[in-house]
């Protein structure tokens, strides 16, 4: 028999319904992906070859042509590794490692900022640059009398949006030299 093994009986492959399962997950993935903004799909870890075949997607809205290169999207999608379709499923999905890991990366980036600007802002300005001795002093000073003075004069809060951004690069280039993965983070606060 085919697809069986001779001396257990055992199924070598997956059976034709777990094949045609996988192929709808896949088929599903691409109509997510195609349903997404450049903005969007540029914070995914996707290949640069199905990036052409997710736009044609987007950019077609004939009902049988979109459908035609839905599949077409997803047969080439099928063409990549489990691994590439784990990790683009994983980074769109809220409850994915890659989304708690964005989401810490966040609140450790926010409580910084406010112990900077707290009480005792001057000795947690002096253990950041201990911290990241590449950063640039004098700018994270400017910033922290900005964000005073924002506050004081009742402003919008441009340098306090623009502190957090500093703190959110220093803490993703500090994670990219110890192998953590937080240099994904991409959205302004």
């Amino acid at each position: 028999m085919r697809g069986h093994d001779e001396e257990t009986g055992e199924f070598l492959s997956p059976s034709r319904s777990a094949q045609r399962r996988a192929a709808l997950d896949v088929l599903e993935l691409g109509e997510q992906l195609a349903a997404l903004s450049t903005a969007q799909l540029g914070r995914l870890p996707i290949p640069e070859e199905l990036l052409p075949h997710i736009r044609d997607t987007q950019r077609i809205t004939s009902h049988g042509a979109r459908k035609r290169q839905q599949a077409f999207l997803a047969k080439q999608m099928r063409k990549l590794d489990d691994a590439v379709l784990d990790a683009i499923r994983d980074a769109m999905s809220k409850d994915g490692e890659a989304a708690r890991r964005e989401t810490a990366a966040l609140h450790r980036a926010e409580a910084l900022r406010d112990a900077l600007l707290g009480d005792d802002g001057d000795a947690a300005l002096t253990d950041l640059l201990a911290a990241h001795p590449h950063a640039d002093r004098q700018q994270l000073r400017q910033l922290l009398r900005n964000v005073r003075e924002e506050r004081t004069k009742n402003k919008p809060p441009r340098a306090f949006r623009e502190l957090f951004r500093v703190l959110r690069e220093l803490m993703a280039e500090a994670g990219d030299a110890t192998g953590d993965d937080d240099a994904s983070l991409d959205d302004d606060a």
